[in-house]
């Protein structure tokens, strides 16, 4: 009882982040990113795929700083002034588009194949046969 409080609570605040980040996402960072597909900036799920909630809140304060120590040879975001709870709840929305793991990934690879049972002839042995 006591685990599915703690995992109800910790639910409710996630979401409650992800709502007040999606406000934070539509007033500072819709004109550069989209949550899924690229635009000037990389998209939320490929950012939430790669980074640490540590990287992404560095990202928005410092990005020219972070941007170098992550190797990139430029930087076009600016640095954002927000509150603490701003940059906790844009976080939070952001790695909410951590939906594919690896491990799904490759299964989801392993899943789409293509298995030929007769596979296509040779062309060069179906002319040697006639």
């Amino acid at each position: 009882m006591k685990h599915s409080i703690i995992i109800f609570t910790i639910l409710c605040t996630t979401i409650m982040h992800a709502d007040s980040g999606k406000k934070v996402f539509e007033t500072y960072c819709w004109g550069c990113h989209h949550q899924t597909a690229m635009a000037f900036g990389p998209p939320f799920s490929a950012i939430a795929a790669k980074r640490t909630p540590e990287e992404i809140r560095a990202m928005i304060t410092d990005p020219e700083t972070v941007s170098k120590v992550l190797g990139y040879k430029r930087n076009a975001m600016p640095a954002l002034q927000l509150t603490q709870k701003e940059l906790q709840a844009i976080t939070a929305y952001i790695l909410s588009f951590k939906k594919i793991t690896q491990k799904d990934e490759n299964q989801s690879k392993e899943s789409n194949k293509t298995i030929i049972k007769d596979p296509y002839p040779n062309i060069a042995t179906a002319k040697e046969a006639h």
